[in-house]
């Protein structure tokens, strides 16, 4: 084995968004090695990410080329997985892809989240010319994690990662 299993497990890279690697990410929680084996403890960005299964698959194959022999993905609900764990590298990766990278997550109390109507967001940049703000023009995108916006100066669509 010529790379250590955390090295080889941060090549990785999200299905849905391959700009990123799983840990551009913040996914990947832990990697730990035993002998010829290793546990990656992941955590979903959020519970029902439909993606997880083709990322445990990618993360055994990606180890067992690398000659691990045993390769265990755990996933763990808890703490949950928020876009602030997405790093400074993956966000200037997601908007050389012409994605708006999340701003700062909203934070939550503890316990049951109260549900808040008409609660103004912050403006959203175009990715493309850089104009400071932007429209909506569907609340989902390519993923459930996504939004399609349009910039009214450039009028190019892009897509803008939600804040989580």
């Amino acid at each position: 084995m010529s790379r250590n299993a955390a090295e080889v497990a941060a090549t990785v890279t999200d299905p849905e968004m391959p700009m990123l690697t799983l840990a551009d990410l913040g996914v990947i929680r832990e990697v730990r090695e035993d002998g010829d084996g290793v546990v990656v403890t992941i955590t979903p960005t959020y519970s029902g990410c439909p993606a997880m299964d083709e990322i445990r698959a990618d993360l055994r194959r990606a180890l067992a080329g690398a000659g691990y022999r045993e390769v265990e993905v755990r996933t763990v609900l808890a703490p949950a997985w928020t876009t602030d764990w997405i790093s400074a590298e993956g966000r200037a990766k997601l908007a050389a892809a012409g994605i708006s990278p999340p701003g700062q997550a909203p934070r939550r109390p503890a316990g049951p989240v109260p549900l808040m109507l008409g609660t103004p967001r912050p403006a959203i940049a175009c990715p493309q010319c850089g104009h400071p703000e932007s429209e909506q023009i569907a609340a989902f995108s390519a993923t459930a994690c996504r939004e399609l916006r349009r910039c009214p100066v450039c009028r190019e669509p892009f897509e803008h990662v939600k804040e989580i």
